[in-house]
């Protein structure tokens, strides 16, 4: 049963967000929240709480340390409301590389801009496209649960900013260019596909 609900949320602030420097220094699976990004959780659960209700509601997280830690901030208001969770590293963020410096990310970011910022793929990461088709077999996993009798009315994805902004892409069959018009969610904000009388989602609460 289609859910009438998809509800896409970013981490919240991590130490990378609040220090750039940070990704130089700590793998970026470990790179954990900050004390604002620890409340930015809460308060996004108590958020989702109100939107759902009573409901029941499956979720899906990144493994990164920083979206497991704003999915237990979320549950902290939502955890009777959970019907499954499923950890997938498909909804994990872009890869840019490992510890790259910032005089490094700097070329890199110039590189990106030049060649194109949808195919450019970094040394050791991947380009938007990579991400895009892993994104795309997370969708057909998540279509075959679909059509389960006992899928709850709402689904839940908690993941990154990259991620997400091609997750749309996909799901809203935007093109290249439409695709590099959208922004990039804040931290903790809410987005929401929802489904129409005709069986279609709509972004009701977008970017």
């Amino acid at each position: 049963m289609k859910p009438k609900r998809i509800i896409l949320i970013r981490h919240a602030e991590s130490e990378g967000n609040a220090d750039a420097t940070v990704y130089s220094k700590v793998p970026d699976h470990k790179i954990g929240l900050t004390k604002k990004g620890e409340h930015q959780a809460l308060a996004a659960g108590a958020e989702i709480a109100e939107i759902i209700g009573q409901e029941k509601i499956q979720a899906y997280v990144s493994p990164f340390k920083r979206t497991r830690q704003t999915f237990e901030g979320i549950t902290r208001h939502i955890e009777q409301n959970l019907a499954d969770v499923r950890e997938d590293p498909r909804i994990r963020e872009q890869g840019f590389g490992n510890l790259v410096s910032m005089d490094d990310a700097q070329i890199l970011l110039q590189a990106r801009a030049e060649y194109g910022k949808f195919y450019y793929r970094p040394p050791n990461g991947e380009s938007s496209a990579d991400v895009y088709d892993r994104i795309s077999t997370f969708l057909e996993s998540m279509y075959r649960a679909f059509e389960r009798d006992d899928f709850p009315p709402n689904a839940l994805i908690v993941s990154h900013g990259g991620a997400l902004r091609v997750f749309l892409m996909r799901w809203l069959r935007l093109k290249v260019e439409e695709y590099l018009a959208l922004d990039y969610a804040d931290n903790c904000q809410i987005l929401i596909l929802e489904m129409d009388d005709k069986g279609k989602y709509q972004l009701v609460r977008g970017l």
